[in-house]
């Protein structure tokens, strides 16, 4: 048997992978974490196998910080970091408090969503590895920000979930067997011994699934409490706890009524409620991942030799040569020197259609150059890049929802100190004012924490989310957020996008019986042989074209061949000699030849069929409309007419449209964003909620909360309708929460509730606020 390197297990050593490795899962960790400067951890392993894991602490002595560090245009030291064991925003604001109060910091910013720290510091005040020191002692430890890393951490804590609530729910529907015989029994004159033999088997069950399946509640406790600070995973514990250690106490002592079930099934509740709250967060990972593996692989420096080299595109020089392959993307920003091409550059226009770009303009990194070698002087690198300004705002516009999360950090905070209280007082109260023992009196404590425990307020939310998404799912419409019906909800300002948002995406060809036999052969021969969307939709309306022999492709211009008569070209205007300037109305493509006047396909984006009765609706609603939009103004204007939409905005970049939203936002609006571009996606991650369809990019769809299927519009109006609904039923779900606990907690401090009837009560007002919730299911 072998030892493997990543993880200690045993496995046969012929069965090994690599070297010393018992899957090919942990050599590729094990590759992972030596590229990120963990490599003592492993020599240590490597000498001790049995060697306890690494302390926080000592996680800040073994990776070296300051290899990570940039450098910003200001002269400030920058790091980016990712922040393992961030439950909630209490956390996020302790880190940023103590960096913040950390000598030459000048900004700390965790974001919670991703879990990434951006620190910037004055590098002669303060060291990178003294500063992660100081959060290592807070009990967080910090790695070199990696989209892998951060995936693995958020499946490792839901795959945690999940197994404890499996072993709670088990134990939980084996020990209500035994408390509903032990029920049945007491009114049928059960012999002590037999009672107290079920007590004894409801403990060997529930003692052992409370320890594995309360972990989370725990740890999260112990680690508030190590800090100072109360959450609501203490009065929980402490709940739990305390109802089985009584219940064991009443066990050995042959008392009448143990409470083991009312632990367990108390546990069973809440870990259902935290599961479904991971299981949110996780489908809220951050656009911000996918924008930065935008810029992944290498760029290709041509030295003062002559001779290219493959570097990091954070290592790139301001100045330097790069070379770009055709099909390959841009890692920089720079300025071309030679070369002429297309590029797929809607990261910043949103345009559908390639841009041509030769010497003298201006390239951006993220972008795709797609038909011709291009030589780059570089202007921007690595956190200097337009990418790279558009993850900062991505990440700052995430930032700002954990609001919310604050929000029920906040009542918290205040309702965990309420429930100790209560509890204490009943307990001295009891033992004072009354000649009852001590254990009748913990009792009545317990009942208190029990009653107390926020099993229905923890449920008001998650339930209706479920139910509320499975509706939508049905239809195709998918929620990536926890937060996503309540802000929907609240949206009185709805901005669409229009490629590909109010039309659908694809370019049309216009009149295509408006031209003649030979004009569409003769187009349809030159358009076979390329991959211009243009020349692709004008494929689809001539399906019978066949490629011709000899067909050139010149990049950023067109297409030649040469025939009997002389030369033919399919191309731009200028490509094709058209004399006639006027700007056009919409994306064109012009075919020229001897002795023949040039033709011109135009072509169009259709709208979605149902796009203008949407619009119609939201009017009617009460929704003010907006249509911002990277394409050309006579295009947008037109679209605007049609829908009638009265306020409109062209040629809009990225930041166009974040600005926008925040001067909406300004006003006191609540702004639902819909696209489903590139450059959508900032303006997606900073509205108050956020649409896209399926059709839409990968970071369009990773940064909205909600995402629909098909070509209709009909989804937004169905998520505005359930996204209104939800919001009355959570309503309705807290006050019925509120009223169970404004009946019962008094009931409790007076000693008329067992911890036995609370575990009911509290079951009880939970089932109330599924069957409120399940309302939703119905359609109307």
């Amino acid at each position: 048997m072998a030892v493997c390197l990543h993880c200690g297990q045993e496995t046969p050593a012929d069965k090994m992978s690599g070297q010393g490795f018992c899957c090919s899962g942990c050599e590729a960790a094990y590759a992972l974490i030596k590229g990120l400067g963990l490599g003592r951890y492993y020599e240590r392993r490597s000498i001790d196998p049995d060697a306890a894991p690494l302390k926080p602490e000592e996680d800040a002595a073994v990776i070296d910080y300051s290899a990570h560090v940039h450098t910003t245009k200001g002269g400030q030291a920058a790091l980016y970091l990712m922040v393992e064991g961030i439950h909630c925003a209490a956390c996020v604001w302790l880190i940023e408090t103590v960096l913040g109060r950390s000598p030459g910091v000048s900004k700390a910013r965790v974001n919670m969503t991703t879990r990434r720290l951006t620190l910037e510091w004055d590098p002669a005040e303060a060291e990178a590895n003294d500063l992660a020191a100081s959060v290592a002692q807070l009990g967080y430890r910090l790695v070199p920000y990696d989209p892998t890393l951060l995936g693995e951490e958020t499946q490792k804590e839901e795959k945690e979930l999940l197994r404890a609530m499996a072993v709670a729910g088990f134990a939980a529907g084996n020990v209500m067997l035994l408390s509903v015989s032990i029920w049945a029994g007491h009114s049928q004159g059960m012999l002590s011994v037999t009672r107290d033999l079920m007590h004894w088997l409801s403990a060997l069950i529930v003692l052992p699934a409370v320890a594995y399946a309360g972990v989370p509640f725990f740890r999260s406790a112990i680690g508030a409490i190590k800090n100072g600070r109360v959450n609501m995973d203490v009065p929980i514990s402490l709940a739990v706890i305390l109802a089985s250690g009584m219940s064991l106490f009443e066990t050995i002592n042959s008392g009448q009524h143990a409470y083991f079930d009312s632990a367990i099934t108390l546990l069973f509740f809440l870990l259902i409620g935290r599961y479904l709250d991971r299981r949110a967060r996780g489908r809220a990972r951050s656009a911000a991942e996918h924008m930065l593996a935008l810029n992944a692989g290498s760029a290709t420096v041509i030295d003062e030799k002559g001779e290219k080299h493959l570097v990091p595109p954070g290592q790139v020089p301001l100045g330097a040569t790069v070379f770009v392959a055709a099909g390959e993307r841009i890692t920089v920003d720079g300025k071309v020197i030679e070369g002429v091409s297309d590029a797929d550059t809607s990261l910043i226009s949103g345009e559908t259609l390639p841009q041509q770009i030769k010497p003298g303009s201006a390239v951006f990194a993220g972008t795709v150059n797609l038909s011709a070698p291009l030589t780059l002087e570089v202007t921007a690198s690595d956190e200097g890049t337009l990418l790279a300004e558009i993850v900062r705002m991505m990440e700052a516009a995430e930032q700002g929802r954990a609001k919310y999360v604050a929000l029920a950090d906040r009542v918290a905070r205040y309702y965990a100190p309420v429930v100790h209280g209560l509890a204490l007082i009943t307990f001295v109260g009891w033992l004072l004012l009354s000649d009852i023992v001590w254990q009748a009196a913990l009792l009545n404590a317990i009942a208190v924490l029990i009653i107390t425990c926020p099993c229905a307020l923890a449920l008001a939310v998650p339930v209706v989310q479920v139910i509320a998404s499975g509706r939508l799912m049905r239809q195709g419409i998918l929620l990536k957020t926890g937060t996503a019906l309540e802000r929907l909800a609240e949206g009185d300002v709805v901005v669409f996008d229009k490629t590909g948002t109010l039309t659908e995406g694809r370019p049309e060809l216009m009149n295509a019986d408006g031209y003649t036999q030979q004009n569409l052969k003769d187009a349809g021969a030159l358009a076979a042989a390329s991959k211009h969307p243009l020349a692709k939709a004008l494929l689809r309306a001539i399906p019978q074209a066949t490629p011709g022999k000899g067909v050139r492709e010149h990049p950023g211009q067109g297409m030649s061949l040469e025939g009997p008569q002389g030369e033919l070209r399919l191309g731009s205007r200028e490509w094709c000699g058209v004399e006639d300037q006027a700007e056009a109305s919409g994306p064109e493509i012009w075919l020229s030849g001897p002795n023949r006047e040039p033709i011109r396909f135009v072509f169009e984006d259709r709208l979605r069929s149902d796009a203008e009765e949407v619009l119609t609706v939201l009017k009617d609603k009460g929704y003010d409309r907006v249509l911002l939009s990277g394409d050309r103004e006579p295009v947008v204007r037109q679209v605007a007419e049609e829908l009638g939409i009265e306020d409109w905005q062209a040629q809009c970049t990225p930041a166009d449209k974040r600005q926008r939203l925040d001067e909406l936002s300004a006003k006191g609006r609540k702004v639902v964003m819909v696209g489903d571009g590139l450059n959508d996606a900032p303006a997606l991650a900073a509205a108050h909620a956020s649409l896209s369809p399926s059709t839409a990019v990968d970071v369009s769809q990773t940064a909205a909360d909600v995402v629909f299927q098909g070509r209709k519009l009909a989804p937004v109006l169905e998520a505005f309708s359930v996204a209104r609904r939800a919001d009355r039923l959570v309503k309705q779900n807290f006050a019925l929460a509120f009223l169970y606990n404004s009946i019962t907690i008094p009931l409790a401090v007076a000693g008329l509730i067992t911890p036995l009837a609370a575990a009911i009560a509290m079951s009880s007002s939970s089932l109330v606020v599924i069957g409120n919730s399940l309302r939703l299911a119905r359609r109307k």
